[in-house]
């Protein structure tokens, strides 16, 4: 079977072309109806109930999770099972958000009247506001689509999007209202990469135990025993005092023992990098792994309170799982 590439390439060119359409025609919907649904939201003590069926319910459960994940109390709620049961979820001063692209399918039909009789706010998301379920509910966010992406004007493509988009738009709009912080999202985010940026720290990754130092007049042997020991592929240099004043990386050395005559007359003074550098014990894992790329090296001086306290290394970093 030959496959028409230039068919599929303009097919999918369309359905594309087809949803940027159905999310420009959304700027319509960013009417007081709206503004009225973000206001319900902030000023809830309750938490948002989000129903739909079929491919809405899909769409629903996205929403909630992105509601969830930026600060606004939400649980979803399939309208087929509501109708046996599971409308004991709600509470009294819960917000009910109800997706439907018709806004007349039976089940939502049978649910509207129940959450109408229990007095709770209903929000419909819907693709026709004189629809049975524009019509029943307190506000309406109108999710209409010119046309949907797909060929016969019938799969949910372009009005499930729409939906997706509304949804985000009310998410992102509360979150600001809160004044939610990346700290925030991080206490939500706990796992993977993205979570892990947001909250480990240098001391949380860090090996503490390793802390390699060699003294101005330590000599090259010795300080080419304390980098191949501690592993992090460099050391610090201290003065008596423990004043930080350079780094020899395992690098350094070996540039130096080329250059040099006499190797073994070398000391670590003869040997730094003065000013190397340095993060604060303090501060977020992913910031030294971006200093570490700015300066195209794998290390950095950890400092406390100004003072030198170890190493972290770029593989400290990429074993947390942070990039």
């Amino acid at each position: 079977m030959n496959i028409p590439l230039t068919d599929i390439h303009k097919t999918a060119l369309e359905v594309i072309e087809k949803e940027q359409n159905a999310i420009k025609a959304l700027r319509h919907s960013i009417d007081k109806s709206f503004l009225n649904v973000v206001t319900a939201l902030y000023t809830s003590k309750g938490r948002l109930i989000v129903t739909g069926i079929g491919k809405s319910a899909l769409i629903g459960q996205k929403i909630t999770a992105t509601f969830n994940s930026t600060g606004t109390p939400s649980i979803f709620m399939h309208a087929a099972d509501a109708i046996h049961g599971d409308l004991g979820m709600i509470q009294p001063s819960d917000i009910v958000l109800c997706l439907s692209k018709s806004g007349e399918t039976a089940e939502i039909k049978m649910l509207v009247p129940l959450i109408r009789n229990m007095g709770n706010l209903l929000v419909g998301m819907v693709g026709n506001k004189d629809s049975y379920l524009g019509r029943s509910a307190d506000h309406v966010l109108l999710a209409a689509v010119p046309e949907e992406a797909c060929p016969n004007n019938l799969a949910p493509t372009s009005s499930t999007t729409a939906q997706m988009v509304l949804g985000d738009a009310l998410a992102v709009c509360l979150l600001q209202l809160r004044g939610f912080t990346p700290a925030d999202f991080a206490r939500y985010h706990p796992g993977g990469s993205l979570g892990k940026s947001l909250y480990l720290r240098v001391s949380d990754i860090m090996d503490s135990c390793l802390r390699p130092v060699v003294l101005l007049h330590t000599g090259v042997r010795e300080t080419l025993f304390t980098i191949s020991e501690n592993r992090l592929g460099a050391t610090a240099v201290l003065d008596e005092k423990e004043n930080l004043c350079g780094i020899i990386t395992d690098g350094d050395i070996r540039r130096m023992l080329e250059k040099s005559d006499n190797p073994y007359a070398l000391t670590a003074s003869g040997m730094m990098t003065t000013a190397p550098k340095t993060i604060l014990y303090h501060e977020l894992a992913i910031h030294a792994y971006r200093t570490m790329q700015s300066h195209k090296i794998t290390q950095l001086i950890v400092l406390k309170d100004s003072r030198y306290v170890g190493m972290v290394h770029i593989h400290d970093i990429i074993r947390e799982g942070i990039v």
